[in-house]
């Protein structure tokens, strides 16, 4: 495994985005528990987008008009879905005195569906990993595995350590209802931010 691909990873999992918010909302909304299965969950999301790029699914998206356009609007609905309901104290950031009163499967179901639906991971994914497959490679297929599965450890640990944190200061963030209102604006915000950068994405 090169050290180029390990820093390289490092950079863009610890890159703010939807991942990192939502793990960082499920940190100060239910605690840490509820951070490492959001964490879990924006894990597994990207299992997609890396089998489509392994096996060359994502080339149709990034030919397909249509396949990318209706994937992409999809993900846009879902995140401006998203920043509806935390502006509404129901969604992502809504706090509640039981650290556990969030079920599992909606933190991990929703963490899912915010990296399914975001098109440009698969693309990301089938520029991202070839480059690090040196020519001549006696299995290309099996390294290309063995990358994903680093990159997917990597996302799980970064995402964890941001959810944990998260997860630290939520006592800080409950007792002060100013500061959770500024903050449900703030996560509404970036979660509409983010929905309106991936509208104006092109392939």
């Amino acid at each position: 495994m090169s050290l180029d691909f390990l820093l390289t990873s490092l950079v863009i999992v610890a890159s703010p985005g939807i991942g990192v918010l939502i793990t960082v909302s499920a940190g100060l909304s239910h605690g840490w528990k509820s951070s490492l299965v959001a964490a879990l969950g924006c894990t597994l999301g990207i299992i997609p987008h890396m089998a489509a790029a392994i096996t060359g699914l994502a080339a149709v998206l990034h030919t397909s008009a249509l396949a990318f356009q209706v994937l992409k609007y999809l993900g846009v609905a879902y995140l401006l879905y998203m920043a509806w309901m935390t502006l509404r104290e129901s969604g992502a950031l809504r706090v509640e005195g039981n650290a556990t009163a969030r079920p599992a499967r909606q933190v991990i179901v929703s963490a899912i569906l915010a990296n399914v639906l975001n098109p440009k991971l698969s693309i990301f994914f089938f520029a991202f990993l070839p480059q690090f497959v040196t020519p001549g490679e006696a299995s290309p297929l099996l390294r290309m595995v063995e990358l994903s599965a680093v990159f997917m450890a990597m996302t799980f640990g970064v995402f964890a350590v941001y959810g944990l944190f998260a997860s630290a200061v939520r006592n800080h963030v409950i007792s002060r209802p100013k500061v959770l209102t500024w903050m449900r604006r703030a996560f509404a915000s970036a979660f509409a931010g983010l929905g309106l950068k991936l509208a104006l994405t092109e392939r």
